[in-house]
Order: structure tokens, then sequence, then C-alpha cells
């Protein structure tokens, strides 16, 4: 029994390390990218596709304040489910949560809604982003509202939630990655099934495991009863 225990562990702490490793290269593969875009640029990556729209002060404003906070995001948004920062670190944890819903509700929600209206492949990838941003701003909203409460379990529940959204920004590029190889797609046709792709999978996998912790009456230590 302590064997076959031990060995879950072991299994449990690969995975993670693995897990951390691939979130870290996704990271810098965003950073990359808004790295394309400092100082100021109009002309690169993106940006080369939009000429219509950069030519709008909202979209501009939208468009840079949205790439230069949501790096930010992913640097803390995993901090926040360490148990190990959680307990040692408290105070870390509280300041970096409050920082990531100041950002999410004031800056990056707002300016990716914006961005939304003005999303290519037509009502289809508008309509996508734009429920993204709301769930996002939502989901963000509640998880700040319950943790006010004392709530942890609902805390939880939408933070997870709020999180899997912010991933959306890697696993829209990832699937389209997929896409594009798999099947040779349209770029615009590519781009409709990854706006709607790129999050709701995230939440699919939220959910399994909002399941799974509710499964095992324990979320890191917190009972969910």
């Amino acid at each position: 029994m302590k064997k076959i225990v031990k060995e879950n562990l072991t299994f449990k702490g690969v995975l993670k390390f693995l897990l951390l490793v691939v979130y870290g290269y996704f990271t810098y593969l965003l950073l990359l990218i808004t790295i394309q875009y400092i100082p100021l640029r109009f002309d690169v990556a993106f940006l080369r596709i939009k000429y219509e729209e950069i030519q709008l002060l909202h979209y501009k404003i939208a468009f840079f304040t949205h790439v230069y906070s949501s790096i930010f995001l992913m640097l803390m948004g995993w901090v926040q489910f360490s148990k190990k920062i959680r307990q040692k670190y408290n105070r870390l944890h509280k300041g970096l949560g409050k920082l990531y819903v100041f950002v999410i509700l004031f800056v990056s929600g707002p300016s990716g809604l914006v961005m939304s209206y003005h999303a290519n492949g037509g009502i289809v990838a508008q309509v996508a982003f734009v429920l993204l941003s709301i769930l996002w701003l939502v989901f963000t909203y509640l998880s700040y509202y319950y943790i006010r409460k004392q709530n942890f379990k609902k805390h939880r529940e939408f933070a997870i939630r709020s999180f899997a959204l912010t991933l959306s920004a890697v696993s829209l590029r990832l699937f389209k990655f997929i896409i594009v190889f798999l099947l040779q797609t349209p770029p615009m046709d590519t781009y409709r099934i990854v706006s709607w792709l790129g999050w709701t999978f995230n939440l699919i996998i939220a959910e399994v495991i909002l399941f799974y912790l509710l499964k095992n009456k324990n979320i890191n230590g917190i009972k969910t009863e």
C-alpha cells in the first residue's frame, strides 16, 4: 500500500513538473510575441493584417493595452494555484490575486472586449471573442466576490474558470497550429474554429478538474463541504 502511494506521489510530482515546463515554454513564446510590439510598432506580426483597424484610436489603445498587460496575467496566474506559496507566503498569494483581478477587470478584460468587436473571421469569431471577454470578466469578478464572502469553495471554482480563460491565449495558438498542420484549412476558416475552440475546450477541462476536486471532497487542503 505504501509503495502504491509513493509511486502515485512520484507520478504526480513528475506530471506537475512537466506541466510547469510546458506552461513556462508557452509563457516564453507569448513574451516573445509581446516584445515584437516594444516600442510601439504598427507594422509587425498580427497588426500587418489589421491595417484598417489600427487606424482607429480606440483600437490602438485597446490592442496595446491588452498585449502589454496580458503577459503579466500568465506570470501571476500559475502562482495562485501553488499550495506551497498559498500556505507559506499567504500575503504574496493575496497581493498577486488582487493584482490579477484588477488587471482583468479594468485593463485586459475591457480592452479584449473592444478588440472582440474588430475580430477577424466575421460575426462568428466576433461573437466567440465577445463571449470569451464577458465570461472572463464575470468569472474573475465572481472569484473575487466569493473570497470577500469567505466562500472558499466558490472562490476556487471561479478562479479556476477565470484562469482557464486566461490560458485561451495559449490554447488558441496551439489549436491554430494543430488545425493548420493536420487539416490545412483556409486562414479565416481556421480562425473561426479556434475563436471558439480556444476557450470552450479550456472551460471543459476546468469543469473536469472541478468535478475531480468535488469528488475528492478536498481542494488543496480546503474542504468543499
